[in-house]
């Protein structure tokens, strides 16, 4: 029998599927959080690169594009501006003289609309002008000759954002899915699968015997948390099994005679209305025998009162060794008289019971001064058998008729056994 009647849950209720669930949530969320700011710091990291590569190119193309506008040489003005705008992020290059002369220019056919994330992000690093100066020969001042123009696409560094977000925010997907599953799978060895031991142990403690329960041996966990909880379950368990049999001794004392050893009344009224029902449902008859000893006042009186309770015990031990089906009952009913209960059992069964209890008093031999009999102590037996399910008799009924039969054994001289016909 399992303790508290329940197994183990299902998988998708079980501690381990939470624990798993929970550790991939906060993984999660921790990896959303950790995103943002990394995607921050990147957004940062990319501005700085977007301006330190469009300041390095245009420094690059800067002498000549200051010879092309000094010499005001359109092709070599063209190749500067078409080297400037290969790439895919450049949305116009114009390339002008001193005169503010458009030499050349290109610009993007279309471009995109962005989002207001990438209009805050790079909206102010888009416009670029070069000033270009010629120097003419060694020791003279540089002059002013034209500028140089270019101007970012908008669409594109968003593009190129979005796709370095999305790397950033799988990769830390990755990484949440792979801490959470290392973390899963400690916590599992570590924590779960120990409290699954203790949760089985509990499980398949027998009910009857909560000390005796399979106690887990904890190892690594004997001096933390989970030990101490194992030990105070040891405890609480060993306390319960403490309780049930103390429980059981009092209730076995509060059912059993003191003196004789044998059931008391209080257990011969509960057994009795027991069978009762259990011959009213089987249809099996039931019978009650009572037994008296005869002129114990006056044993009691010329022996004293320690031979009167060594009578009594003696005869409880010859009543137990007739008597000795399992399913039968032998009570002391009060003072000097006993009663048997012998359930599946008619009234000539139960009257061949009697008679040999009354030999086996007599083989008792105790000596009684004051017996009718032949100096011996002898006794007097009524019987009684019922069968409840006709429904013409009850259990008040069956008594009445045992000890009626008791006092038609005394009134008739005593030492024999009378039965209800």
């Amino acid at each position: 029998m399992r303790l508290g009647g329940v197994g183990r849950q299902s998988h998708s209720r079980s501690l381990t599927a939470k624990q798993a669930l929970l550790t991939l949530a906060i993984a999660l969320l921790l990896s959303v959080l950790a995103g943002a700011i990394e995607l921050a710091l990147d957004a940062r990291k990319m501005r700085q690169e977007i301006v330190h590569q469009t300041q390095y190119r245009l420094e690059l193309v800067d002498g000549t594009a200051a010879e092309a506008a000094f010499q005001l040489n359109p092709d070599l003005a063209n190749q500067v501006i078409e080297g400037l705008f290969g790439g895919g992020r450049v949305a116009s290059v114009i390339l002008r003289d001193d005169f503010g002369r458009i030499m050349a220019e290109r610009y993007r056919e279309y471009e995109a609309p962005s989002g207001w994330l990438t209009r805050a992000l790079f909206g102010d690093i888009l416009h670029y002008v070069e000033l270009l100066e010629y120097h003419t020969g060694s020791g003279s001042l540089s002059e002013p000759v034209g500028e140089l123009e270019l101007t970012l696409a908008l669409d594109s560094l968003g593009r190129d954002f979005t796709e370095r977000s999305l790397l950033i925010f799988s990769l830390g997907v990755v990484k949440a899915l792979a801490i959470a599953a290392l973390l899963a799978v400690a916590f599992h060895a570590y924590i779960t699968r120990p409290l699954l031991q203790v949760h089985d142990a509990i499980v398949n403690a027998d009910p009857r015997q909560p000390g005796r329960w399979p106690k887990p041996a904890m190892g690594g966990h004997a001096n933390d948390e989970l030990g101490h909880l194992v030990e105070s379950l040891d405890e609480l368990l060993n306390a319960f099994q403490q309780g049930l049999e103390q429980r059981d001794r009092l209730h076995q004392i509060s059912t059993m005679d003191g003196l004789t050893g044998i059931a008391n009344r209080r257990r011969f009224d509960d057994f009795l209305a027991q069978e009762w029902q259990r011959a009213h449902r089987c249809g099996h008859p039931l019978s009650v025998i009572f037994l008296d000893i005869d002129h114990f006042k006056e044993f009691n009186d010329h022996y004293g009162h320690v031979a009167g309770d060594d009578t009594l015990r003696a005869m409880a031990e010859a009543l137990t060794r007739v008597v000795n089906r399992a399913s039968d009952l032998v009570a002391r009913y009060g003072g000097e008289e006993f009663v048997c209960v012998l359930p599946d059992t008619d009234l000539e069964g139960a009257r061949q019971v009697a008679d040999r209890i009354r030999r086996a008093i007599h083989d008792l031999n105790i000596p009684h001064a004051h017996s009718t009999q032949a100096g011996r102590v002898t006794a007097s037996l009524g019987v009684a058998s019922a069968f409840p399910a006709d429904g013409r008799s009850n259990r008040e009924a069956l008594l009445a008729q045992a000890d009626s039969q008791l006092y038609r054994a005394k009134h008739q001289g005593r030492d024999q056994v009378a039965s209800h016909s």
